[in-house]
């Protein structure tokens, strides 16, 4: 059986309880009978098709099923027709409001007054008829009570028999629909803790306000303990469990133990920890999403699982001082492919910090793609690098690195073993190969844990990220007294020469998967330089996702009410509700933050 064998077909499937969310689309008109209303009914209509057809289209949901629009059986042109239309939408499950007009409409008889989903307008740039005079009515109207809604207007006037979508319009409305079904998509799920809080650290001390008044989940806690019941009495599809330890031995390498001869495992002792990883694999992704094969066996309530759109465990210290690490679990879990093959990945935090935990969810979310999970662990300065190594650094590098590296879930898809259009990249699973996959498990070895942090043993991943990819960083943090606030920093893994690389990963922790960083400078504030960047990241750990993405994460903070407190995404590429400038143009960073104290949480 070779590492690839399970992995060629990637098959999109929907594995929690709660449904996937639609877009909505609102085609809203004048409605004035004997001639005007009978004018447009026709372009109105078109412009909702041709927006559902442009977001059916170029969007999908992270399980890889395709994005459903639902259209209003008619144009709205007053409060009857709009009842009509929100119960339409509630009974097709709709998350996401879309309204779409070429005309002057009655502003608030017409408008979508659900205070829970996000809300857009799109008003035709025209000149026949007044759709930018409807589109600031409306605006005003949403903004006065207090239900956001982004502003989307194309920047060149259109005749009004032009069906096409400008570039810029469709851009703002994939980004809106791309968040909009993001917080959607969280709502009614939930996150999984397994464990409590690991060494002390804050992100893990879960927060069910957090997760429930701005993200829309619930929580659930299971005890550490209840994985090894479940392996104690056999609580897990042996069927699965020898078709995962043939894949294990055929494609994962086992790399250098580097602990002392005297204290190393034996043989005997690996063998174990590899079962009892492959087990934990298996067991966290049954508490997460459930499984009916559990069913079968006679254990009905194991196979529900918990609706576990992201989990954490907690591992350091009270499991890992005696059982193996979860390092194999969490990489194998937030990959887009194991045993099973391709298929979707599942958003497992390291140490059950549950705030990176949302980060990576965000940002899978956003892309379809594996997220990394990493310790922001040290900023390698220009000055420091050739002090220690002799060498210069050069191009992306020569302000400084910040070495990226954690043993738990940074994805095997962080080897940037995938390609797009000849370059490396993270893929959404549904694009990868079965190549691929065997790529990035050749690129990886599995280390032996390192006893003085793990003493129960395990195996780690030890891989080194391609350069030259872009990627973005993202972390929330808890304040007391102001709330969540998220951290964006776009950038791109860099290359270093092979001997500069082992000198300095030799000094941490050598068996941990690397990426090494460097964010987008701007010359000021916290993207004055690399160090002001790693001064300013608010924890010790960060989420980094695919592409260069900061925009989609704003849109989607300013739908969920978290402000921003740095990022280097450029000025015109910022997305949020029209409200926001009504807080501030000046200082759009201090608006944000006033925008959503007044706002609240979505779900307050």
């Amino acid at each position: 059986m070779t590492a690839a064998a399970s992995t060629q077909t990637a098959k999109p499937v929907h594995r929690l309880r709660t449904g996937l969310p639609k877009i909505g689309i609102r085609p809203v008109i004048d409605g004035r009978r004997k001639g005007v209303r009978e004018s447009l009914e026709e372009q109105t209509m078109t412009m909702a098709r041709n927006a559902a057809a442009l977001l059916s289209a170029e969007l999908r949901h992270p399980c890889g099923l395709p994005v459903e629009c639902a259209i209003a059986d008619t144009c709205i042109g007053g409060v009857a027709e709009a009842a009509d239309c929100a119960e339409k939408f509630s009974r097709a499950g709709v998350g996401v409001s879309l309204t779409v007009t070429p005309c002057w409409c009655y502003g608030t008889e017409v408008m979508d007054t659900d205070p829970l989903i996000p809300k857009a307008v799109w008003g035709f740039n025209g000149t026949e008829r007044p759709g930018a005079v409807y589109l600031a009515a409306a605006l005003a109207g949403y903004n006065q009570k207090g239900l956001p809604a982004f502003s989307i207007y194309g920047r060149d006037v259109q005749d009004a028999g032009d069906e096409s979508i400008p570039a810029d319009v469709q851009a703002k409305l994939l980004n809106f629909a791309r968040a909009g079904l993001a917080a959607a998509g969280m709502r009614g799920t939930s996150y999984l803790s397994v464990g409590s809080v690991s060494m002390g650290i804050a992100g893990s001390v879960v927060d069910d306000h957090f997760f429930s008044d701005y993200l829309g989940m619930r929580n659930e806690y299971v005890d550490m303990s209840e994985l090894v019941r479940r392996m104690e009495e056999s609580i897990y599809d042996k069927d699965e469990f020898k078709r995962a330890m043939a894949w294990v031995k055929a494609g994962c390498r086992e790399g250098e133990d580097v602990n002392k001869k005297a204290l190393q495992h034996s043989r005997e002792e690996k063998d174990r920890e590899w079962e009892v990883s492959v087990m934990m694999t298996m067991i966290i992704r049954d508490l997460m999403v459930g499984n009916p094969a559990l069913a079968e066996m006679g254990f009905g309530e194991e196979a529900l699982g918990h609706n576990a759109l992201a989990a954490g465990f907690q591992g350091q210290r009270q499991w890992t001082d005696h059982f193996p690490n979860g390092d194999v679990a969490e990489a194998i879990l937030n990959s887009s492919f194991d045993w099973n093959g391709i298929r979707q990945p599942y958003i497992v935090a390291t140490e059950n910090d549950s705030l990176n935990g949302a980060a990576m969810l965000f940002g899978h979310l956003l892309t379809g793609t594996a997220q990394i999970f990493s310790d922001v662990r040290t900023y390698w300065s220009p000055e420091a690098v050739k002090r220690v190594t002799g060498a210069v650094l050069k191009g992306r590098a020569e302000n400084g690195i910040i070495h990226l590296i954690n043993s738990g879930p940074t994805a095997l898809d962080g080897t940037g073993r995938q390609t797009s259009d000849g370059k490396p990249a993270i893929k959404p699973f549904w694009e990868i190969s079965g190549d691929e996959v065997k790529r990035c498990l050749e690129a990886t070895d599995w280390c032996a844990a390192e006893l003085e942090y793990f003493r129960g043993g395990g195996f780690s991943t030890q891989f080194l990220t391609v350069p030259d990819m872009p990627v973005t960083m993202s972390r929330i943090n808890l304040i007391k007294g102001l709330g969540p606030v998220l951290q964006i920093a776009e950038g791109y893994t860099v290359g270093i020469p092979d001997a500069v690389h082992e000198k300095l990963n030799r000094r941490t922790s050598p068996t941990w998967p690397t990426t090494w960083f460097a964010p987008r400078l701007t010359g000021k504030g916290a993207f004055r330089d690399v160090y002001s960047v790693m001064a300013n990241w608010g924890a010790n750990h960060g989420a980094i996702s695919f592409g260069h993405v900061g925009q989609r994460l704003i849109t989607l903070a300013s739908i969920l009410r978290i402000p921003v407190n740095m990022h280097n995404v450029p000025a015109e590429q910022v997305f949020r509700p029209s409200a926001w400038s009504m807080f501030g143009t000046g200082e759009p960073e201090s608006a944000d933050f006033r925008a959503c104290r007044t706002y609240g949480p979505l779900y307050r």
